[in-house]
Order: C-alpha cells, then sequence, then structure tokens
C-alpha cells in the first residue's frame, strides 16, 4: 500500500466527526423523551474494529470518555467472530467499559464486502429502565439491582428486524416503554445512518485507506499527547476534593489524586480516595479513566483530536475496594455524573501551582438534578430528568460565566413551555442568582434559580445534587461561591431538602433549586 496521502487522512478524520455529528442529530430529532430531544443528553461515537474510539459527536465528555472502553469491552464477551451484517447489540452493564445503568448503549458492527471494519456506537439516557424507585435513581441504594434493569450484550435487532423477544423483555420491565421505544428506535436510526456513511467514504477512498486512516489516527493524537505532557514540568502533585456525604457516618467523601510526570508520560493514582461509599455515588473504573482524560487536555492547553491513541501515553491507577473499583455489584446511578467531577477539580486543584492560566476555579461540577416521575391513570408513568447549571469558576483573565455547565456535563435545560406543555408541573420562577459567585480579582459566575409548582394528585421526586454541602472554590486566593440549595414549600412551610433524596411530592408543593455560585480567582482587592 501506498504511503497515506495527509490530506486524505483529513479529510476521513472530518468525516468521521460528521457521521458521529450526523448520528447525534439523527436522535435528537427522532428520540420520544424529552431528556434526549431537549436536554441532549445523548452521546455518539465511531470506534475501528477493535474497539478503539476514532470519531465522535460534541456530546457529553464524560459518556465520550468512557465509549473509549465500551466496544473493547463488549469484544471480550462477544467476539467479532459471532457477530454479522445488520446486527445491533444493546447493553448498559457497567463492566462493559460503561458508567450508570441508564445509558443504554447499542453498539453496530459495520461490514463492509464481508469484513468487519468499525463500529458504530449510540449512548442514551432513558427516562426509566426499572428498579426501586421511578427515573431508576435511588440515593441510598446499597447494590445495583436496586437501581435499575442490568441489560447483558443482547441482539436487538438483525437483517431480520427487531429482536422482538428482546424487545419485549425490555419494556416489560421499564415504567415508560412507549419512551423507551421510542428512543431505542431513535439509537438504531441513528446507528444505520453512521454505517452508511462510513460504506461511503470506504467507496470513495478504497477500504484498505480507510482502515489505515483509523490507525495512523490513533498515531497522531498520541503523538499530541506526549508532546502536551513534555510541555509540562516534570514533577508529582496532589490534589483532592471532597463529594458532599457517602463517607463514615455520612461525612463527606474523599476524592484524592497523585499525579507523576515524567517526560512524555504521566500517571495519575486515585488510590488514595475513600473506600466504597454507602450511596449511588460509586462509579466505575471506565468513568474515572474517562474523567482523567478529559482533564489531561485541559491541562495541556491544546485543541487535541481525542481517541485511542490519546490514552496511550496516561496510566490510570484505581484501588479495589474504592469509590472507584466498587465491584460489580455496587450502586452506581450517580458516579457517572458527579464523582467523576470531582476527579476532575482534585486534577486540577493539583495543578493550581503549575498551571494556574488554563484552569478555571470550582463551578457547577454535579448534573443539579431534579427527576420528576408522575403516575399515570392507565399505570404508566412520564418522566422528567431535569440538570440545572450554575455559574462559572473564573479564570486569570476573566469573571465566571452566569448560569451554565462545565467541564463533564454538556447537556441543556428543557424549556419551561415544554416542561408545561407534557407534565402536570408549572415553571414558576426562572431567575438568575445574583450575588452567589465568589470574590475574587474576577469573581465567579452566579447560579440559576428554578421554581417547580405541583399540579398533578402526586409527584415522586429524585434529588441528585453536589456542591450543596462542599461549596465551590476559588484560585489563587478566590473566595468560595455559594452552594446549592433545595427548598419544598408545602402547606406554608419551607424546608430545605437533602442533596441526594428520594420523596413523594403532593399537589401545591412548590419545589426550588439555587444553582450554586463559581469560585473566584486571585485574592479580592479589601
Amino acid at each position: 500500500m501506498s504511503p497515506l496521502d495527509p490530506f486524505v487522512v483529513e479529510v476521513i478524520r472530518h468525516g468521521l466527526s460528521a457521521a458521529a455529528e450526523e448520528m447525534s442529530l439523527v436522535m435528537t430529532r427522532s428520540a420520544r423523551s424529552p431528556l434526549l430531544r431537549e436536554a441532549g443528553d445523548l452521546s455518539s461515537a465511531i470506534t475501528d474494529a477493535e474497539g478503539g474510539l476514532v470519531g465522535q459527536g460534541r456530546d457529553i465528555p464524560i459518556h465520550l470518555g468512557a465509549m473509549a472502553y465500551t466496544v473493547k469491552e463488549l469484544l471480550k464477551l462477544r467476539p467479532a467472530s459471532g457477530m454479522k451484517d445488520g446486527d445491533a447489540i444493546i447493553y448498559n452493564v457497567g463492566a462493559l467499559g460503561g458508567n450508570h445503568l441508564n445509558d443504554v448503549k447499542i453498539a453496530r458492527p459495520v461490514f463492509v464486502e464481508g469484513r468487519l471494519i468499525a463500529f458504530a456506537l449510540s449512548l442514551a439516557h432513558w427516562p426509566d429502565v426499572g428498579g426501586t424507585w421511578p427515573g431508576s435513581y435511588l440515593a441510598n441504594a446499597f447494590d445495583t439491582f436496586q437501581e435499575a434493569m442490568r441489560i447483558p450484550p443482547l441482539t436487538i435487532a438483525d437483517t431480520d428486524g427487531l429482536n422482538r423477544s428482546v424487545l419485549e423483555l425490555i419494556l416489560a420491565n421499564v415504567r415508560d416503554p412507549v419512551s423507551c421505544e421510542g428512543d431505542l428506535m431513535a439509537q438504531l436510526a441513528a446507528t444505520t445512518a453512521a454505517e452508511r456513511r462510513i460504506r461511503e467514504m470506504c467507496a470513495q477512498y478504497g477500504t484498505e485507506t480507510f482502515v489505515a486512516t483509523m490507525s495512523r489516527l490513533h498515531d497522531l493524537s498520541e503523538a499530541e499527547m506526549r508532546a502536551a505532557l513534555a510541555d509540562l514540568p516534570d514533577g508529582t502533585y496532589e490534589g483532592e476534593d471532597f463529594l458532599d456525604d457517602g463517607g463514615p457516618n455520612g461525612e463527606p467523601a474523599r476524592i484524592h489524586v497523585r499525579i507523576e510526570i515524567r517526560g512524555d508520560e504521566a500517571t495519575f493514582d486515585l488510590s488514595g480516595s475513600a473506600d466504597r461509599v454507602a450511596n449511588f455515588c460509586n462509579t466505575t473504573p471506565f468513568i474515572a479513566r474517562s474523567a482523567v482524560v478529559y482533564a489531561a487536555r485541559i491541562m495541556s492547553g491544546r485543541d487535541m483530536q481525542q481517541n485511542a491513541g490519546a490514552l496511550r501515553p496516561i496510566t490510570i491507577i484505581t484501588r479495589p475496594g474504592s469509590i472507584f473499583e466498587p465491584g460489580w455489584n455496587a450502586a452506581v446511578a450517580a458516579g457517572n455524573h458527579e464523582t467523576s467531577m470531582r476527579v476532575v477539580d482534585a486534577i486540577f486543584r493539583a495543578m493550581e501551582g503549575v498551571i494556574p492560566e488554563r484552569l478555571s476555579a470550582g463551578g457547577p461540577a454535579t448534573s443539579g438534578l431534579l427527576a420528576f416521575a408522575e403516575p399515570m391513570p392507565d399505570q404508566s408513568w412520564r418522566m422528567l430528568y431535569e440538570v440545572h447549571g450554575g455559574g462559572e469558576g473564573a479564570r486569570h483573565d476573566r469573571d465566571g460565566c452566569p448560569a451554565t455547565r462545565v467541564h463533564l456535563a454538556n447537556t441543556s435545560n428543557t424549556p419551561a413551555e415544554m416542561i408545561e406543555a407534557n407534565y402536570a408541573i408549572r415553571v414558576e420562577r426562572q431567575a438568575i442568582r445574583r450575588g452567589s459567585g465568589g470574590k475574587g480579582v474576577h469573581k465567579g459566575g452566579d447560579g440559576v434559580i428554578r421554581a417547580y409548582r405541583v399540579l398533578a394528585p402526586s409527584l415522586w421526586l429524585t434529588t441528585c445534587v453536589e456542591r450543596s454541602v462542599m461549596p465551590t472554590y476559588g484560585l489563587k486566593g478566590g473566595e468560595e461561591g455559594k452552594p446549592y440549595t433545595i427548598t419544598l414549600e408545602r402547606d406554608g412551610r419551607t424546608e430545605r431538602l437533602s442533596g441526594k433524596a428520594n420523596l413523594l411530592l403532593k399537589a401545591g408543593d412548590l419545589v426550588t433549586l439555587e444553582g450554586c455560585g463559581g469560585g473566584g480567582y486571585g485574592v479580592p482587592a479589601a
């Protein structure tokens, strides 16, 4: 084979990214759940035949980092030799490079002239996958079986169409089968769209060139990451942050990182973090790796292409029995988007004295989740999974932005009109939480306020919010931002709710969330 034309490599690289973007567009236009259509809690990726990530959409970083492992782990249980053209495989178990059970994956092997050359991978957060509590988040769950249905790798579709037996088994175990089936069909359509684009590129440039380009892209990303690490000073750096609770006697749970940079390689050791916690904030090693690689890209100060090659110079250590390696039966619903964020914050704090100009102070590094479940007369449920931002942490050269999301989250809020048209809820207030950002030479951004009035006879509520006890931190002497608060007004009385709870609401209740402010940067003037 002749040497690869660098222009062709770039065209194919952008073609892979465009194919992943098209997958996400198909999802947002055809999914049924507002969480996917409006908030965009989904991600799309393309891997090579061995599962190495080569293309991704502009989606959710925590998903995309884990998707670097999802197909690799799948192939250990379902070898490629047993896959056929037209197959689509559904699964959600965390042991397969995954995160929490609501994130359902569809992996479609892509064949060209009988040869497996790639996988199209769609991840979507389903509104409910069974379990003890509607929405599949149980704050005090002691194991994963209380959380949700576990789906091992199953062939959901092939050249003959949908596997109705598998579909019926899944829909019999979720509370909103209509939405889940609609979301599943959108995922199948999305992976079919990517399959079509991959085959078009193979027809235009040749299959051998396409396959060789994917390998070349891995090498280019490895070189980028090595150059970025080599620019950082050699040394050992330590940082820590804390989850609000989950430790012994309900105390904050420690997240600790020890970073060793030696030349063009780095080791991130998370083994000093807390043991398995007594709530749903445990997570998988794949999420820990996803958070580390995201932070490494921020440390680099470069807009580098993210794929499997970028992982090669980085070693990530977790400890069996810890919050990052708690065992396959641990409760993990919130660790996906809460514990992962604390990893990033711990890394930022470790590097504060080295590259402060590349970092931001603490921000709304949490889902800020309020999940409402409305029981319907036909015994089905309607689910509203609503995420809330806060104030971005300030940087060395500017104030933090108000009312935004940071780091591993990249979802939007659901418009009030969409909520009121689909649920027995009225959004009574939406505002900026003025004065909530921390002071500094540059101040932290302000948080948000949103209030929900219950109109239904009953609603089941889940709260999943960090930074309600441990406030956002400042950098270089900047002050902390105000923490999240959630309050319930009922019958003329107001009480503050826990950041992680399950409770039953009644008609007339008003739930108000006030998002945290970002931390300040630099010692504030007197």
